[in-house]
């Protein structure tokens, strides 16, 4: 009998999803990909909103396709804050609204008005951003909303998905610490600010570990394809949660960053840093594999470029990436500074417009040409990274001594090197499916496969070749750096 297990990972994205299967042996993991598959806000009208049954269709074909191979159990994980609703018939209430659609702008402050900002903080300990669940929320209560007023039930995006896989109804730890209605102090829902807010508490539902087995595969699909006795697991849910968890760190001092869309930079922690330095700084905890909190911040990431490529495109010209880059590493360096995560980059209606415009309005040359504005983008996130790293530094003690780069973004080659030469530490980078990594490494946590977090992190450091970015000194980056924060009122 083979010794090999294996495990698929679907890991969903802003932009696409795919069904990874992971195969362990005893001693490696190898991931391939079974099926890969488009993603994106789908516009109605004024509103923007997830194609959640067209992803659901591409959920049975990843399974359809990896069926073959001998699968022991599966996962989701997907990006956070977004949800759906459920009536009394479990029937979904409408289109889950996407993150970036408008209904959210100025329900922070409104959030603000109706409870302080540091009773908010307290009892979530979850950083201030629109996208977040809670001003979701509040948009609906606050507009009267008829779906919310006849939901029975809120499942976050992976945990919808979960409940059709198995008809089991729960929300897993990490997914649900994105939505700032968790207390992750006192481990449950924070009620209280819920009912204060006009939010309806009676709708969430009960959260459950990484890593808990939330039954086998509903019937129906079981026998369709051929997957009797197939576990479904709750891996860590949160896509960022599941990145982390496949860090190929070797001890605890370090910092990481999952880079795709968004940029996720933060340490591990045993218990959340719910702190004035934290809520001044806008930190946020949220929670990961095995029982750790994730100490971090948001940051816009990669966005940046992927909506510049996008208003290029509607303009006619198609660029590769790889082409966008070749043109960044020509444009001049440090000339022009941006603040990735101003407002007006969240969902501008043309990126490149949005850049020179805050750079004129700044007092900065505006970038013309494509390198200029995609290398003032990645010049900029490193800069952030940096500032990012010395909170970090400033609120735990020490500064980490290295920063791992995940995901999509670790092959980077630009940006990984200006983090290195910004913050002035190792990056290390690698590996590229964090992500569905991670979620396979909870999946054989909850199999008995591997013993703990740091013996699957050891695996991955076993099983893939990460590339190490050495810093270069320069007074170029601490003069930008200077610039930088005096653009932004810091100094």
């Amino acid at each position: 009998m083979s010794r090999t297990y294996n495990a698929l990972a679907f890991d969903l994205g802003a932009e696409s999803g795919r069904a990874m299967l992971a195969r362990f042996d005893g001693e490696r993991i190898t991931l391939a990909e079974a099926h890969r598959f488009a993603n994106g806000g789908v516009r109605v009208r004024d509103s923007l909103h997830w194609d959640v049954l067209r992803l659901w269709v591409e959920i049975q074909r990843g399974l359809a396709l990896a069926a073959p191979h001998g699968l022991h159990s599966i996962g989701i994980d997907t990006w956070g804050v977004d949800f759906a609703l459920l009536d009394a018939d479990d029937a979904l209430i409408g289109h889950p609204f996407h993150y970036r659609d408008r209904r959210t702008d100025g329900m922070v402050e409104e959030a603000c008005r109706r409870v302080p900002r540091a009773e908010i903080f307290a009892q979530t300990g979850v950083q201030f951003i629109q996208i977040n669940s809670l001003y979701q929320l509040l948009a609906l209560a606050r507009a009267q909303s008829a779906a919310l007023a006849n939901a029975r039930t809120l499942l976050m995006i992976p945990d919808l998905f979960n409940f059709w896989l198995t008809s089991r109804k729960v929300s897993e730890f990490s997914i649900a610490s994105t939505t700032q209605c968790y207390d992750p102090r006192a481990g449950g829902w924070a009620r209280d600010l819920m009912e204060r807010l006009g939010i309806p508490a009676h709708i969430f539902a009960e959260i459950v570990p990484p890593g808990t087995e939330l039954g086998p595969l509903a019937p129906e699909l079981a026998a369709e394809h051929g997957l009797l006795g197939l576990r479904v697991i709750a891996p860590a849910c949160h896509d960022t949660a599941s990145a982390v968890a496949a860090v190929p760190a070797a001890g605890d001092d370090f910092a990481y960053i999952s880079s795709g869309t968004w940029s996720l930079m933060g340490i591990e922690c045993d218990a959340p840093i719910i702190t004035a330095q934290s809520l001044a700084h806008n930190f946020t905890n949220e929670g990961g594999a095995g029982g750790a909190f994730r100490f971090l911040k948001n940051i816009m990431g990669l966005w940046l470029v992927q909506a510049c490529r996008r208003a290029w495109q509607s303009e006619g010209e198609t660029l590769a990436y790889d082409d966008l880059m070749t043109l960044a590493a020509g444009a001049p360096a440090l000339v022009s500074l941006i603040d990735p995560d101003d407002a007006r980059f969240l969902h501008p209606i043309n990126m490149p417009a949005a850049i020179r415009n805050f750079c004129a309005q700044s007092g900065q040359p505006a970038p013309l040409e494509r390198g200029a504005v995609v290398r003032c983008a990645l010049e900029s996130l490193a800069l952030r990274y940096r500032w990012t790293l010395e909170r970090i530094a400033e609120m735990r003690g020490r500064k980490p001594s290295v920063i791992h780069i995940v995901g999509g973004g670790s092959q980077n080659r630009l940006l990984c090197q200006w983090t290195a030469d910004a913050c002035a530490v190792p990056v290390v980078a690698g590996p590229v499916e964090a992500t569905a990594l991670g979620n396979a490494l909870v999946q054989l946590m909850s199999a008995g496969k591997l013993a703990s977090l740091r013996e699957g992190r050891e695996l991955v450091r076993h099983s893939f070749a990460p590339q190490t970015y050495q810093p270069r000194p320069s007074a170029a980056w601490d003069d930008a750096y200077g610039r930088w924060l005096a653009m932004q009122g810091h100094i």
